[in-house]
């Protein structure tokens, strides 16, 4: 996750229909914090996109489909790559099913063969699963990824000699929100990760120390606007939202390339940062 990033998918807002007004009004049941500013979600999409290729990566575009709603900018969640091709996820937010198969087909085009996929029982979001390096997985078990998709991920990845550890999620503000593992921690290079340690289980906070990781505590003031959600480019370069001041200077004193976008409408209003904004799916 912190190699260099050579090719990225994203989702821009047009083609998850934030200029649909029919769309746009299901904002409160996809628990956006208000509805949605197409203009100037597209404005602060192109600023990200253009950050993504200013830091060496070709960027991507998911085609519109009718199968997509507003969630579906946050490309990260409905498929994990691997270096054996795509896994297409089956989300624990129902709403968001349909992004799988979007994913697959999109990315078949491109010559990413799909490698397996979460079914029923299994729910998981990608934004749930990190890796802490090329051969461990980390995939939290909570409202979105249940234990039954983290086995079927087991089951795909062991033979290729991964291993897959299960890390327990808080209950949080519950069922509806979008809590994943992603949202408590940040892959920024291979011996160091930004976390939100209050809200990491106690287990995991072990885990990470006895792999000798170095933990850089965010600001907790800047929670609720996504400051823990952080996009590594490699070569210590990070993209991170804009209003998260404090974090972002903590970054740079530990010795990171922080670049930054205005995250209020296209990230923070949707429950999303740059991490959850973005589908990685060619690092060096």
């Amino acid at each position: 996750m912190t190699g260099e990033l050579l090719r990225v998918m994203v989702c821009p807002p047009r083609s998850a229909g934030w200029d649909n007004s029919r769309k746009a009004a299901a904002w409160r049941e996809l628990e956006f914090q208000r509805a949605p500013d197409f203009a100037a979600a597209q404005r602060q999409h192109e600023i990200l996109c253009g950050l993504l290729s200013d830091g060496g990566a070709e960027v991507v575009s998911l085609p519109p489909a009718e199968s997509l709603t507003l969630d579906a900018v946050y490309a990260h969640d409905a498929s994990l790559a691997t270096d054996y091709g795509l896994v297409t996820m089956n989300p624990g937010k129902k709403s968001r099913v349909a992004e799988a198969q979007a994913h697959a087909n999109f990315c078949g085009e491109l010559g990413v063969p799909v490698f397996g996929e979460i079914r029923t029982p299994g729910t998981s979001e990608s934004g749930d699963i990190v890796w802490l390096d090329s051969r461990t997985l980390l995939i939290g078990n909570g409202y979105r990824t249940n234990q039954a998709g983290i086995e079927q991920m087991r089951a795909l990845l062991s033979p290729k000699h991964v291993e897959v550890l299960s890390a327990p999620l808080p209950y949080g503000h519950g069922p509806a929100a979008c809590l994943h593992l992603m949202s408590l921690m940040s892959m920024l290079d291979e011996q160091t990760i930004l976390v939100d340690l209050p809200w990491l289980a106690v287990e995991t906070v072990e885990l990470l120390k006895e792999r000798g990781f170095r933990l850089i505590e965010m600001e907790y003031s800047e929670r609720d606007s996504l400051a823990c959600n952080v996009l590594a480019l490699g070569k210590k370069r990070l993209i991170a939202i804009a209003e998260n001041a404090r974090t972002n200077q903590r970054l740079r004193d530990a010795g990171f390339d922080v670049r930054t976008f205005p995250g209020s409408e296209i990230g923070i209003n949707g429950g999303g940062g740059p991490t959850c904004l973005t589908r990685p799916l060619l690092r060096k």
